[in-house]
């Protein structure tokens, strides 16, 4: 189900603004290497980094083209955490945000290649009001 922007509070929740603090305060090497290329509209869109959906909290979340990049690191292949995963991004693409993921392995052999994918996307997502 596709939800219309600003028809359910569920984005940037005051009650876990600590949390999405800390966890830009404490990011990964990965996670700070790919928000060097994405910050300040490098690929001609605003990123944003730690921004939540309900009582999730997505790595970086572009809201002019409905698109979330993660980040996984080695805890992301665990059994437990698949699960937990797959229902997060059914949650975040229920609010008509797509989910794209990357592995910290990705990020860092090849950067410009990860950089070239997101750009893909951007240019895919090229109208904000049509839903992914």
């Amino acid at each position: 189900m596709f939800f219309k922007a600003g028809m359910f509070p569920v984005k940037n929740k005051t009650e876990i603004k600590e949390q999405r603090r800390y966890l830009r305060l404490h990011e990964t090497g990965a996670e700070k290497l790919l928000w060097n290329a994405l910050r300040g509209k490098q690929l001609g869109v605003k990123f944003r980094r730690q921004h939540s959906v309900g009582k999730y909290v997505l790595d970086f979340y572009c809201s002019e083209k409905h698109i979330a990049i993660e980040v996984d690191g080695a805890v992301h292949s665990l059994s437990g955490a698949k699960q937990y995963d797959a229902g997060r991004t059914r949650f975040v693409n229920d609010h008509g945000i797509r989910v794209f993921r990357f592995t910290n392995d990705e990020i860092f052999a090849d950067l410009d290649k990860v950089i070239e994918k997101i750009a893909c996307l951007i240019n895919l997502h090229a109208s904000k009001n049509t839903p992914p």
